[in-house]
């Protein structure tokens, strides 16, 4: 991943368990939705949930982050019923 724009989206939770189920869900979408200008890896750091999204161009950064905002978040959504 050596593209010239990156941003990390850090998620915070209660618990490492809860982290991990949200990674879990969400890691499968990594290979499967990057375009030919980014794309991300997703890891449990304890507690948290670690995005890092890298791009060519800022535009496809921006692109990049709001799509794997949205991920974690109904991924964040569906785990609340497990």
């Amino acid at each position: 991943m050596d593209r010239p724009h990156d941003a990390t989206l850090r998620f915070e939770y209660e618990s490492p368990a809860r982290a991990r189920m949200v990674a879990r869900a969400v890691s499968q979408e990594v290979g499967e939705i990057e375009g030919d200008r980014s794309s991300a890896t997703v890891e449990c750091d304890g507690g948290a949930v670690v995005v890092r999204v890298v791009a060519d161009d800022l535009v496809a950064l921006r692109a990049g982050c709001n799509t794997w905002g949205s991920l974690v978040s109904v991924a964040e959504r569906t785990t609340d019923f497990a």
